[in-house]
């Protein structure tokens, strides 16, 4: 059960930190706008070596940084429960940390997938075209990186709360 909440809290750290990483940082796409290189983030763009504040509200931009930041939030509480769990004490049953834990790290899954679901179909849809020679760039592979570590993350949760379960019921009392 133990070396399962290990490798669960492994993952959760750094699907944590690569959550963070790609929220703050503004290398999502990257294109050439006449004739220089550019790039756009969340929060700001960047032409050439000048970057600037996004500072209209555009509901995919806005949506997108909700669900990156609710998901990060998920992720640092699931890392709370999970390092709870390690101090889980065997008489307490109603609430079994490493399944709540296991739940916050699959709703934060959920919330990137949406993140970046919402920013990938606008992003081709509409800036695709609008801007020819572009493409995906590191903060945005890093937010798909944190999708598979925060979703391993809740497997492993799960399989020790099964672990747990199946001790538990076996037994006898």
């Amino acid at each position: 059960m133990y070396s399962f909440m290990g490798g669960g809290l492994f993952c959760a750290w750094v699907g944590t930190i690569l959550l963070v990483v790609a929220t703050a940082t503004d290398h999502w796409m990257q294109y050439r706008l006449s004739g220089s290189f550019a790039h756009q983030g969340l929060w700001r763009y960047c032409l050439g070596s000048k970057c600037y504040l996004q500072t209209e509200s555009i509901a995919y931009w806005n949506a997108t940084r909700a669900f990156m930041i609710l998901s990060a939030l998920c992720a640092t509480s699931g890392i709370i429960m999970g390092i709870l769990a390690f101090a889980q004490q065997p008489a307490f049953s109603r609430l079994s940390r490493p399944f709540s834990a296991g739940i916050m790290f699959f709703t934060s899954t959920l919330f990137v997938l949406l993140a970046l679901g919402i920013y990938t179909g606008v992003t081709v849809s509409f800036l695709g075209r609008r801007f020819g020679d572009w493409r995906f760039s590191w903060s945005y592979i890093l937010g798909w990186v944190a999708l598979l570590m925060t979703f391993f993350a809740g497997i492993f949760y799960m399989c020790a709360y099964r672990m747990h379960e199946c001790r538990r019921l076996s037994t006898p009392r």
